[in-house]
């Protein structure tokens, strides 16, 4: 009986002997590995990227948008009728205690002018609550206040990306004038750095103006609904879905709506839109992975094929052994080793090259790279089993073959 030692370097010496064989057989093994290490990394990485952006929206928020509508047999979709009032926002503020705070988000798209240049960016207007809401700190100068809610003033504040390209680089803009339609607009404060949003959006790429300026000067008149979703924070992350419990019997008090009448305002946290994003992104992730196992399979057929090559090509090897008093599962453990060192070896290159790959994909575009170990060590043991189950045959065909025939095979 031959110690599994001795098994282990014959295999060892039998696959140096046709080394560039060897690595063309251990190729779709290593690319199947590589493939689903690289797939999954970067899948993991966006999954935790669209976390964090969602997440960054806010501490706690619920979004409350007004309702649907429906009229001459047309049907229109969230938002598509106001419904919500500035007095529904005063209602959230100062009547449910789970409620910590809620901004209005009044939003458009328009070009904004500086004496140095003019850039078309979003401009929202709101109230202090609303940087509360989103963590959001300023970096320079001063933020939104009640007074300039109070007196509509023409303050604003910028994110960085739109005070680089309206002031330039580098450049003061505490101070500067932006004419927004024009209304000119002194800027008051630059907002901290916040980066790529969950929809992919920049959101940096923004001047904020109190929401009553917003109306009178930007939108055009004061009305009596707020023509934008509210951001709502709770006060703890428990207390979430007791806020919007507390939300909607508020808001269907205070529009009589009937009990067996729908809701005519909608609602959504950000935890609904983080796992609707990770969900997707965890399918196509999958998706991948399994066309990427596919390339295993491939790379086991390789093995096996390559193994039945050597099997015939050493028969008479085989034969000696047979005939120096090697037993039948000696032979059968020599190849079954052999096909498993192979893919065992394939399947580490893959890893390494999955791993390096993936952080230069990541890399290139900007995404984020998350290398889960069970991964890993799921794809180093998959390829360890197709080594096994596609070695075997040959294996066996080994050990079962005839010494004499064997011997006397040219």
């Amino acid at each position: 009986m031959i110690s599994l030692r001795e098994t282990i370097l014959m295999a060892l010496r039998a696959l140096r002997r046709n080394t560039l064989r060897s690595i063309l057989t251990a190729l779709g093994i290593i690319i199947g590995v590589a493939a689903v290490i690289c797939m999954v990394s970067i899948g993991e990485g966006a999954k935790s990227r669209i976390r964090t952006q969602i997440e960054g929206a806010g501490t706690n928020v619920i979004l409350l948008f007004s309702g649907s509508s429906s009229s001459g047999g047309m049907r229109g979709g969230m938002g598509s009728q106001p419904t919500l009032t500035w007095d529904d926002l005063r209602a959230i503020q100062t009547e449910l205690p789970l409620v910590r705070a809620a901004a209005p988000v009044l939003r458009t798209m328009t070009p904004a002018i500086s004496e140095a240049s003019t850039w078309t960016t979003t401009i929202y207007g709101t109230t202090p609550e609303y940087f509360v809401i989103r963590n959001w700190a300023v970096e320079r100068g001063s933020g939104l206040t009640g007074s300039d809610l109070a007196g509509s003033t023409k303050n604003a504040v910028i994110g960085r990306t739109a005070a680089d390209n309206l002031f330039g680089a580098g450049n003061d803009p505490i101070g500067q004038v932006v004419r927004i339609r024009n209304a000119p607009f002194t800027v008051i404060g630059v907002l901290a750095k916040k980066g790529q949003g969950g929809m992919g959006e920049d959101q940096d790429d923004a001047i904020f103006v109190p929401a009553t300026a917003f109306q009178t000067r930007i939108q055009g008149g004061l009305t009596q609904f707020v023509r934008g979703p509210i951001y709502v924070s709770a006060m703890t992350s428990e207390s979430i879905e007791p806020a919007r419990a507390q939300i909607a019997a508020l808001l269907r008090d205070r529009h009589k709506l009937a009990p067996d009448e729908d809701d005519d305002f909608s609602t959504t946290t950000m935890a609904e839109m983080t796992g609707v994003f990770t969900s997707a992104t965890e399918t196509l992730t999958n998706l991948l992975a399994a066309i990427a196992l596919v390339s295993l399979v491939v790379g086991g057929i390789g093995v096996m094929n390559i193994m039945l090559v050597s099997v015939t090509e050493r028969t008479r090897e085989i034969g000696i052994r047979m005939a120096v008093g090697a037993q039948p599962t000696d032979i059968r453990a020599q190849f079954l080793i052999e096909a498993l060192v192979l893919a065992a070896i394939g399947g580490a290159i893959g890893v390494l090259i999955g791993l390096g790959v993936g952080k230069l994909v990541a890399s290139a575009f900007g995404w984020s790279m998350l290398a889960r170990t069970d991964i890993i060590l799921m794809a180093l043991g998959v390829s360890a089993a197709v080594g096994v189950l596609f070695g075997l045959y040959p294996a066996v065909k080994a050990s079962k073959l005839d010494p004499i025939t064997a011997l006397r095979y040219e």
